[in-house]
Formats: C-alpha cells, structure tokens, sequence
C-alpha cells in the first residue's frame, strides 16, 4: 500500500491548512473590495443624472406653468450648471478614491497567486480612504439634489410663483433623497464603528 502512494506525486494529495487570522484578512478584503465596487457603480449612475441636468441648462426655456412668471430665470440655469460641476466633482472624487483603493488591494494581493484574497494594507489608511470616499459620494447626493431642484424650476416653474407640481416634485424628492441619505450615512457610521 506504501509503495503504491510513492507512485503518485505529492501535489495530488491535499494538504490541510490551520485556520489562521489570514482567513479573517481575506473576507475583509473580499468584503472591502465588494463596498468598493458598489460605491463605484453607484456614483457612476449618478454621474448621469449630472449630465442629463446638464443638458437642461439652456436659458430662456419655458416653463410647463404656461405663465410667463414662473420661467426659470438665466440666474437659475446658472445655479444649476454651477451645482451640477460640483457634484459631478464630488462623485469623481469619490469614485477615484475607491478606484486606487480598489487598484491597490488588487495590486497587493497579485503578488501571491496562492493567497488571491488576502492583501496586507493599512487598515486605518483604506478606513480613511473609504470614509473620504462616502463622504465624495454624499456630498455629490447634495449638490445633484440641489441641481434637480433647479431642474425642477426649469421644467415645471418656479417655487417662488407657486407652481403646486413643482412643490410636489421637489417635495417628494427632498423626502426620499434625505431618508436614504440618512439610512446610507448611519450604516457607514455603524460599520466604521464596529
């Protein structure tokens, strides 16, 4: 029986391994990489949104109000245009924060073929960067939100003049933009927490 297992090579046989803190560090660094991926694709969604309110950013387009005082002013597109770079700023920041940070622990861990999942990276260093990171993405929410409100007035009329479909607009979206901004900011906060 001996004899017939020297016949066969030794990488046939598998090897047990001990259970070690590199199998924590690995689904850390599965799970940083997965949040990562996710912020990216996200700021890329609202990365669109900023181009399409730049499109609107045409002055003297009427309003649907058909009342001539509820026409957005040249005041308002410039506001919007205004808005609508800083947030396209705010989510670039953000994603090329998560893009390097994505680049490194992908760079780290291809060094061992054996142990894909597994990067040694300063934890406080990619902590920060993924706090910057939620932070680029949050205060782009802001300012896209800023610049739909203005959008808003463009498209529907101005607030100012009482136009009730633009109130409801805004007011719907103020609502739901603020709760998942406040669901998104005290997840981040519990897990940088825990």
């Amino acid at each position: 029986m001996e004899q017939e297992s020297d016949n066969y090579p030794k990488e046939y046989y598998p090897t047990t391994r001990v259970p070690s803190s590199s199998s924590s560090s690995s689904s850390t660094t599965s799970v940083h990489v997965t949040a990562l991926d996710g912020l990216v694709n996200v700021n890329s969604l609202f990365t669109i949104a900023v181009f399409v309110g730049l499109s609107l950013t045409t002055p003297g387009q009427r309003s649907l109000e058909n009342r001539s005082s509820c026409d957005a002013g040249v005041g308002v597109a410039e506001k919007l245009l205004v808005f609508e770079v800083v947030s396209f700023s705010f989510f670039l920041f953000s994603s090329l924060v998560a893009q390097g940070l994505k680049l490194a622990l992908n760079l780290i861990n291809s060094k061992d073929a054996d142990e894909a999942f597994r990067a040694h990276i300063n934890l406080k260093v990619l902590r920060f960067g993924m706090l910057g990171s939620a932070i680029g993405s949050v205060m782009g929410c802001l300012f896209l939100v800023l610049s739909m409100v203005n959008v808003i007035e463009i498209r529907l009329g101005m607030l100012s003049c009482g136009s009730k479909s633009a109130a409801h607009a805004v007011t719907a979206m103020v609502v739901l933009v603020s709760s998942a901004l406040l669901v998104y900011i005290s997840t981040a906060i519990y897990a940088f927490t825990h």
